[in-house]
């Protein structure tokens, strides 16, 4: 009877072996089939393939080991399909929104499957997207978003230099300039000193021109202290014969005619043009000298700024010195 017991017992195992044997035949079949939709779809239609592989794994997580070298062939596979929608999607300059979610999800594939190349690739997509989006915000004078776009860029890649830039034109048109300063200066110290020469060059123009203009507007409103932190602000990204016009007209103001003296006499060396346009200079300078005591220096440089606006007023000095 036991011996009867244990050969039934046999039997079924050995008709269960080959039940399961045959059902994983036909399930990796089916795997396999679902395989070759994807790979046949890869080159007409991505998102096709995208959607058979994705069903692979599914189906690979149900059936076992039996399908784990179709498994891992489609998880090889399909980060670079995900790229490649990305990559369409910017080639073919689609809506900037949708070429910032397609290249967000082919990063999230690239390190779901564990693709660092295609993530990084991913990445660069993202960030020229967030920088698209920033421009036609820029464009369109829509500056609060714009910033929020560019600041997306620079907490993927903080050295992009272009979006730095941007956010300081950004400030210096909302005449924000301590955040102005900060931004062209974190701008500066990314440029290479070789390569980047040019850039560096119009960036301190631009910072220069912005502090100098507001140094002058300070002047005009006799706040003296205030016109003079702008205008040495402006020094730090160089020097010109205008910036040293409006450091003498302070400093003879402040009644501080060495300094002014000494600017004057720095933009007439520096200007190379002709008789009026260096009055301007005399001008301050003749100030200096009277505040210093120079009687005689000062009637002759009051003599050469006898030229377009600053004639009348040269004349009247002249006249107050007695000049000959």
């Amino acid at each position: 009877m036991k011996m009867k017991f244990l050969c039934t017992i046999a039997c079924v195992l050995a008709f269960s072996a080959f039940f399961a044997s045959g059902l994983n035949a036909q399930d990796r079949n089916e795997v396999i089939a679902v395989y070759n939709e994807g790979a046949k779809a890869i080159q007409t239609d991505v998102p096709a393939a995208i959607t058979a592989f994705e069903k692979v794994i599914e189906m690979s997580d149900q059936v076992g080991e039996s399908v784990d070298d179709l498994k891992q062939k489609v998880i090889q596979v399909l980060p670079g399909l995900y790229y490649k929608l990305a990559a369409t999607a910017y080639n073919e300059k689609k809506p900037v929104a949708e070429i910032i979610a397609a290249s967000k999800l082919a990063g999230a594939m690239a390190e779901k499957y564990g693709s660092k190349t295609h993530g990084n690739n991913s990445q660069r997509i993202l960030v020229n997207g967030y920088y698209m989006m920033a421009t036609e915000f820029y464009s369109a004078n829509d500056y609060d978003n714009a910033i929020l776009a560019f600041d997306s860029v620079l907490t993927l890649n903080p050295d992009h230099i272009a979006s730095i830039y941007n956010k300081s034109l950004i400030y210096k048109n909302r005449d924000e300039a301590d955040l102005f300063e900060q931004t062209i200066d974190l701008f500066l110290s990314k440029l290479d000193p070789g390569k980047d020469a040019d850039k560096a060059e119009q960036a301190k123009g631009s910072a220069l021109e912005y502090f100098r203009a507001a140094g002058s507007k300070a002047n005009s409103a006799n706040d003296l202290d205030e016109a003079l932190a702008l205008l040495n602000r402006a020094a730090k990204y160089g020097e010109d014969k205008i910036l040293c016009y409006f450091f003498a007209d302070v400093y003879n103001k402040k009644n501080s005619f060495n300094e002014g003296a000494g600017y004057a006499q720095k933009g007439l060396d520096m200007e190379t043009g002709d008789a009026e346009a260096k009055a301007m200079f005399y001008y301050q300078l003749a100030v200096a000298q009277v505040g210093k005591g120079e009687t005689s220096a000062a009637c002759e440089s009051f003599k050469n700024a006898l030229y377009g606006q600053f004639e009348e007023a040269a004349k009247a000095q002249r006249t107050n010195l007695k000049c000959q």
